[in-house]
């Protein structure tokens, strides 16, 4: 049996990618600490699997060198993070512990355990490195310029992962991605948080005038670029994944109105109000993918139409993931600065 580590698997992404990885009969190790975002939820249907393991572990416990000889796992795919610009806009701090002190234990970690059995660290990361994006599409080597707490916290993590490549010879590779949306993900961030108050009749708030760009992709076609970087990447590279998709937030919001408006009858209160924009809010995201497409075959399947259906109908069939979650999580607004 393959085993592979998933660091933060309760979480959005992570969990999906465990989903994937148990159906490709991987034996997956889930290793998170629990914190507001993760969520049991994520993983129910693989609670009695043979093909899966939960251990309650920060990243910054000494424990992990432990996990890591004990089950001796041919990848770790680090996706624990602390990943919301609000939160870090109002607390700074827990972002630094997790994001780059957790990196640090991570890595020295690995770096023993690497010596001695062969794995690979895929580091998972975020285009918000790479800062305001104004023209053109940034490629692997722009330049970082991180505008929030979060995206500086996941710069420095990246660049600690770098010199342990470079310094210390560890088998890493680091990925950096656009907006993912699907199932699972936590309702703080813009499309679940949308979804839910479609669902409950409430107003869809939007910052400033709407007009801030991301670039989408649907999380089972980042959990699938994941896996090619694991089986075919090259060590010590960096691979943006994107959709080469651009939409703003007002542009997204009346998409999912429409596609809503298909599957129940939308309530009164439900429309587009525009609210106070958060400091530091970057204009636009856009990454240029041309290498994971020409070096590792991968492209994205599901386009945003296609996504954003399952996503919503998801959402509508699960309702009872918002109650597994605290609604002071859901509806406080955070961020102001």
């Amino acid at each position: 049996m393959k085993k592979v580590i998933v660091t933060g698997g309760l979480g959005f992404i992570g969990s999906n990618l465990i989903d994937m990885l148990i159906s490709k009969n991987y034996h997956v190790i889930n290793i998170d600490k629990i914190t507001y975002s993760s969520n049991f939820y994520n993983t129910r249907e693989h609670r009695n699997s043979r093909k899966y393991k939960f251990i309650k572990c920060d990243i910054k416990e000494k424990k992990i060198k432990k996990i890591l000889f004990n089950y001796k796992p041919i990848a770790i795919f680090n996706l624990a993070a602390e990943t919301h610009v609000d939160r870090s806009i109002d607390n700074p701090e827990n972002f630094i512990q997790s994001n780059i002190v957790g990196i640090y234990n991570l890595l020295e970690c690995f770096k023993e355990f690497s010596k001695k059995y062969k794995s690979k660290l895929i580091h998972i990361s975020t285009d918000e490195v790479y800062g305001d994006i104004l023209t053109g599409r940034s490629a692997e080597n722009y330049p970082y310029q991180p505008s929030s707490p979060y995206a500086a916290s996941k710069a420095a993590s990246d660049h600690l992962v770098s010199s342990y490549v470079r310094t210390y010879k560890i088998p890493a590779i680091i990925t950096n991605c656009s907006n993912n949306y699907g199932p699972k993900q936590h309702p703080e961030k813009l499309i679940p948080k949308l979804i839910y108050n479609i669902l409950n009749n409430k107003p869809l708030p939007i910052y400033g005038k709407g007009t801030n760009s991301r670039e989408w992709i649907y999380v089972k076609d980042h959990c699938e670029a994941l896996l090619k970087v694991f089986t075919k990447g090259r060590i010590g590279q960096f691979y943006n994944i994107g959709s080469n998709k651009n939409l703003n937030n007002l542009q997204v919001s009346q998409k999912l109105i429409k596609i809503s408006k298909n599957s129940i009858k939308l309530k009164d209160k439900v429309k587009i109000i525009f609210v106070k924009d958060r400091p530091g809010h970057d204009i636009r995201y856009a990454l240029n993918s041309n290498k994971i497409k020409n070096e590792l075959g991968w492209s994205p399947k599901i386009n945003f139409e296609q996504g954003i259906k399952l996503t919503f109908d998801w959402y509508n069939k699960n309702k009872n993931y918002y109650k597994s979650l605290s609604k002071k999580d859901i509806v406080t607004r955070l961020g102001k600065g």
